[in-house]
């Protein structure tokens, strides 16, 4: 490494964190004490650093599962030490933004589930909710608690190559993430401690606080301290590191579907000294796994009888059923006109352009134009089903182009988006690498929002997929005091 580590640095033609504008050679003003603290190390103070991080990591279980890897599928998260600022004028439009778009995403759900005014005025297609993967006609007509139906949301946001914000995707049903949000910050106050106090960053440990409130708030039994547990699918899912650590933040019990048991319209978790009646269940699982009786009856997950003691309003659960049709990418682009249409307002954060292959016109642009779009699956996650045009191969749009064809709702495209990058520690040296942001918006009694949220970054060179599953990190994220 160089006596500072940014002498070889590269903005290239992208937007960087750290230097704004690629023709900016000088670190960005809120950037200058991380500037100066990292360009100012060794190599050899950087990989104590470095092993100090991971063997932190590892001492705290901080993995995660990829599926399908035969090297062995728990990892330690990869976690960049470069940590990504943001100053208040930049949060508190982002801010803003989010609280808008939960808003009015919660709106839209309360409305097609009770009557659909929205689709009955054309603005949008009726067709569009009906044919959604996670559409639930189940729950037409049920009042849901408080009138919430996403208490937990994690919209990912990304900055285009002139550095504005942009909503990528939202994430209603069992976002993951938060935890590696706030373990990284523990990790960054222990090894950059006086960079940390002298940049006057914002505090994210009360997220646990904020979540735990957003549910005892669902409650259906008020006279007493509601109980509430997470209900994981067990050791072998993804994030079931997360699922323990937010649970034993919150200072609540975590369940598998064998430890709770629905009897006459009630739930009740099985404990040593008999069952205790369960009022909030934070479910990490989705809807067709709940209940076998109601959804898919191989499920092994989930709770007999809990749909019964939810319709009948003795359970709540976080995040509430049929939240799925707004994780749709097909209904994402319909998220400007459900805000002008609820709220009245035009929205503060744009989202990305976004052509849908069931119209005809779009469908004809998409196929035509396959190389330089990045094609998605409307209901697929974590990096998977997409194609990103300008690194596929002519068999690979092929494929494509005949999933289209046979299925063309269930496929949207956009143009592919220079997401901006951030200087972070590779083998060769410091490099730029892509990211984005996954904030977490928690929707209770008050709307909260963590300042900052989880920066994932693409540590394969060039690529553009921050995913875990697919080979991303994480970094901490510092937003700052005014």
């Amino acid at each position: 490494m160089n006596p500072n580590a940014f002498a070889n640095y590269k903005t290239d033609d992208f937007f960087d964190e750290m230097f704004g504008d690629s023709k900016n050679s000088q670190s960005l003003e809120f950037y200058q004490a991380i500037y100066d603290r990292i360009g100012g190390l060794t190599d050899k103070e950087f990989e104590q650093k470095k092993k100090h991080a991971d063997s932190s990591f590892l001492e705290r279980g901080v993995t995660f599962t990829v599926y399908g890897d035969g090297k062995g599928i728990e990892r330690i998260f990869p976690f960049d030490l470069i940590p990504r600022v943001i100053p208040d004028s930049e949060w508190q439009k982002v801010e803003q933004g989010l609280r808008q778009r939960i808003l009015a995403l919660n709106l839209f759900l309360n409305d097609v589930y009770h009557g659909g005014k929205i689709l009955s005025e054309g603005v949008i297609p009726e067709e569009v909710v009906m044919s959604s993967a996670h559409y639930r006609k189940e729950m037409i007509g049920f009042d849901v608690p408080r009138d919430i139906y996403v208490h937990v949301c994690g919209s990912d946001l990304i900055r285009d190559e002139k550095g504005e914000y942009l909503v990528l995707e939202d994430n209603a049903r069992c976002p993951s993430g938060a935890s590696y949000l706030l373990e990284n910050r523990e990790i960054m106050k222990k090894t950059f401690p006086r960079t940390y106090q002298k940049m006057s960053v914002r505090s994210v440990e009360a997220y646990p606080e904020y979540l735990l409130r957003s549910l005892e708030y669902l409650s259906p039994r008020m006279s007493h301290k509601p109980v509430c547990v997470l209900l994981t699918p067990g050791v072998y899912n993804s994030a079931y590191f997360e699922h323990t650590f937010l649970a034993r933040q919150m200072g609540i019990e975590i369940v598998e579907g064998k430890d709770l048991i629905a009897i006459d319209g009630y739930v009740y978790m099985r404990t040593t000294q008999g069952l205790v009646q369960v009022d909030v269940i934070y479910r990490r699982l989705d809807d067709e796994f709940l209940d076998p009786l109601f959804f898919n009856q191989e499920s092994l997950l989930g709770v007999s009888g809990l749909m019964d003691a939810y319709l009948k309003g003795n359970v709540a659960l976080a995040n509430g059923i049929g939240t799925g049709v707004v994780d749709d990418k097909v209904t994402y682009a319909y998220v400007p006109e459900m805000i002008r249409f609820y709220l009245g307002e035009e929205p503060i954060l744009e989202q990305v352009p976004t052509y849908l292959c069931w119209r005809e016109k779009d469908r004809k642009f998409v196929l035509e134009n396959l190389s330089e779009l990045v094609v998605k699956s409307a209901n697929e996650s974590g990096g998977y089903g997409m194609l990103i045009g300008n690194a596929s191969t002519q068999k690979e749009r092929e494929e494509f182009a005949s999933r289209i064809n046979q299925s063309p709702r269930d496929y949207i495209a956009q143009p592919i988006i220079s997401l901006s990058r951030h200087p972070t520690f590779c083998p060769e040296g410091v490099e730029g690498r892509h990211v984005d942001l996954r904030p977490f918006i928690l929707y209770g009694e008050d709307i909260e929002i963590v300042p900052g949220g989880l920066t994932r970054v693409a540590l394969k060179k060039d690529s553009l997929v921050v995913n875990s599953s697919q080979g991303g990190g994480s970094k901490d994220t510092w937003v700052l005091n005014d």
